[in-house]
């Protein structure tokens, strides 16, 4: 690598590339003296080099031949941030093993294969960079990374998908239903037109793997996440979250522990949660994220930003440049993957949660005492029973206390079979307080 400058490759010019282009065009004095040496951006790749990107970016620098480019021996940094797994995951690995340096926001692939781009980075002794993965803007992945890495992080619970947030919060706020917030956030268009990743949990899915991979030096992928959409997240459950004083949001919660023989272990979920409007992350609205991360000695810490759009997702892009930039020009690298833990992923049912359950029952004598025995049958404790009444027909809700999640599973199917429950209307977990 020459000496006077570190050069750049960008894969990708869409929203958050065309960002990144403007952005290293404003601050590029800054930059320099940050870095101490120029960034040049000497290649763009994109599918279609006609269309229209920025009367500031330079035509010359486009190119289809996304491979052909990272190839090249004038480059020292690659940016990738195109998504998916191929042919992403080839640019990659060919740059890592190369000895080039990576900043990627590549979610998908870090969440399903990060083990083989870690394995590249090893084998070229380079730099793998993806703050821009998680949160956007918001510096998460470093502080686990690096600065809590003298310490044990036991819990991250977060809100990592801005869409499904702007969501509860307007069902939260106003009382409409589900499709009627998600109309509104497509139309302020926080969410795409096919807004399945988000509203599935597919998204914080991704997002939850690369957390906990980082929280607790183990390798977790996608496919490790229990994943729970929230289209099912009604407005009358919100009305009762709002009596039991807590807000729903859809959340990734990633968790060391005991498993069921005693031995370390790692749970990682995403799912809709009741949440006490006490808590750190009930107060998050609109279409912001919030992580809250508990370790041992430094207890609890929050971190709270914007977590999409193409300029704050930029702005974590332009961070990781400036850091492999450095490294290139000073002959150092950045910490390498920590997955020595090596602990098991530990499944769903041992999860200990609660249970918020509406019941639709019939409005007879004993069919309380019957719905218990359920509950005691599967070792479930009841916290709380609310019940209100309508001609033959009556409304129970049931807050459990904490129990595994698959006694409360076990527990809600054997409801399902009882003739005095006309339907469950609906079942939700309860995260926080007692």
């Amino acid at each position: 690598m020459s000496s006077d400058k570190v050069r750049l490759a960008l894969l990708g010019c869409g929203t958050v590339g065309t960002e990144v282009v403007r952005l290293l065009h404003e601050q590029s004095a800054d930059l320099t003296a940050r870095i101490g040496a120029p960034l040049e951006l000497v290649g763009i790749a994109v599918r279609r080099p006609g269309r229209q990107r920025g009367s500031d970016i330079d035509p010359a620098l486009f190119t289809t031949d996304a491979l052909g480019l990272v190839k090249r021996d004038d480059v020292d940094v690659v940016i990738e941030v195109v998504g998916g797994i191929e042919p992403a995951r080839s640019w990659l690995t060919e740059a890592l093993r190369a000895g080039k340096s990576v900043v990627t926001a590549n979610k998908a692939l870090l969440a399903e294969d990060g083990a083989t781009l870690h394995d590249a980075a090893a084998e070229g002794g380079a730099d793998l960079y993806y703050e821009a993965a998680v949160a956007g803007a918001i510096p998460l992945l470093r502080p686990l990374r690096e600065s809590l890495h003298g310490d044990r992080v036991t819990r991250v619970t977060g809100i990592v998908n801005g869409t499904t947030n702007f969501i509860l919060s307007s069902m939260d706020a106003t009382g409409a239903g589900f499709g009627e917030a998600l109309d509104e956030a497509t139309e302020l268009g926080y969410a795409e037109a096919d807004p399945t990743a988000d509203v599935e949990g597919f998204d914080a899915a991704a997002k939850a793997a690369i957390l906990a991979s980082l929280a607790f030096h183990t390798r977790v992928t996608a496919a490790d996440v229990f994943r729970e959409g929230m289209t099912g997240v009604t407005a009358a459950d919100m009305a009762s979250a709002k009596e039991m004083g807590c807000t729903i949001k859809l959340l990734c919660i990633a968790q060391r522990g005991p498993d069921s023989a005693g031995t370390d272990s790692v749970s990682v979920r995403v799912h809709p949660a009741m949440i006490p409007r006490s808590h750190p992350l009930a107060g998050v609205g609109d279409a912001f994220n919030a992580v809250f991360v508990e370790a041992e000695a430094a207890g609890q810490l929050m971190f709270y930003g914007r977590g999409a759009g193409g300029t704050p997702t930029a702005s974590a892009v332009l961070g990781d440049i400036v850091a492999a930039a450095r490294n290139r020009l000073s002959g150092t690298r950045a910490p390498s993957e920590s997955s020595y833990a090596h602990l098991p992923i530990r499944p769903i049912g041992e999860s200990v949660t609660r249970y918020h359950i509406s019941l639709d029952v019939a409005d007879r004598q004993g069919v309380l005492a019957t719905v218990a025995g359920v509950f005691a049958q599967h070792e479930v404790s009841i916290a709380t029973v609310r019940q209100s009444g309508r001609e033959d027909d009556a409304t129970l809700v049931i807050v459990t206390h904490g129990a595994p999640d698959a006694n409360l599973a076990a527990t809600v199917e054997d409801l399902r079979a009882l003739d005095i429950v006309r339907s469950i209307a609906s079942v939700l977990r309860v995260e926080g307080g007692a």
